[in-house]
């Protein structure tokens, strides 16, 4: 049996759809809970895809010293050791921060959140790019920093806001400021657990409610094309 192991940060920020479409593939899946699991104990050898979810940490801000947490450290060090050792990667928002770190690119505040669903503005039309599928497609956008495009890597996707918002790295490594993985089934949880910063910034959990009813079940079937498009490539890997 194939292992996957995700790193979680929040309860909520699951694997979602994406835990779905990998268990019909056959993989087992681990949680680690960032702040509870030990994170050094993720062992890149027997792992098969590594999973790095997103959370509200900013990653410019830990990654400059501003603030710091250790276990961000740890995944850091793991996600570097797997990158050299050329095995599938998956980062979804902070997750895609760490890897494009990983690979010595920076992180960076935008100065504004990018909150809602919107299509890509911007999309790689490369027929071999994994988020071909998504086509015009609205995303769930949830951040204010952005990674800047790791050497060696090619940028998939951006909008207006945010120009730098997928990459790939030959392959094996795919990293997406987005939320293609969230079920639009359990937005609420979203804003229950961000209640603070939607507040904050502005944004009404009305209007992602509506957006999510809207725009779910489209964006869930083009997700699962572009994670099963991205798993065939790699599954020859494990």
């Amino acid at each position: 049996m194939k292992k996957a192991v995700a790193i979680r940060h929040v309860n909520f920020e699951n694997l979602g759809i994406l835990g779905s479409l990998l268990s019909l593939r056959g993989y087992q899946i681990d949680y680690y809970d960032a702040g509870r699991d030990d994170i050094r104990a993720i062992n890149n050898e027997d792992t098969d895809l590594l999973v790095v979810l997103g959370g509200p940490i900013s990653a410019a801000q830990h990654f400059s010293g501003a603030l710091r947490y250790d276990f961000l450290d740890h995944e850091l060090a793991l996600v570097k050791q797997r990158l050299a050792q050329r095995r599938p990667t998956l980062g979804v928002c902070l997750g895609a921060q760490v890897i494009a770190q990983a690979l010595g690119a920076d992180v960076i505040s935008l100065g504004v959140k990018e909150i809602g669903f919107a299509p890509l503005t911007t999309l790689a039309a490369q027929d071999d790019s994994p988020l071909a599928p998504l086509a015009d497609t609205p995303v769930l956008h949830w951040h204010g920093d952005m990674f800047t495009i790791p050497e060696g890597a090619r940028c998939l996707a951006g909008t207006a806001v945010c120009p730098h918002q997928a990459f790939d790295y030959q392959g094996f490594a795919l990293g997406l400021q987005f939320h293609l993985e969230a079920d639009h089934r359990d937005i609420e949880r979203w804003l229950i657990g961000h209640a603070c910063e939607l507040e904050l910034a502005g944004v009404a959990p009305q209007s992602l409610r509506e957006q999510a009813a809207r725009h779910g079940t489209q964006l869930e079937q083009r997700a699962r094309q572009v994670f099963a498009r991205w798993l065939d490539n790699n599954e020859p890997r494990m």
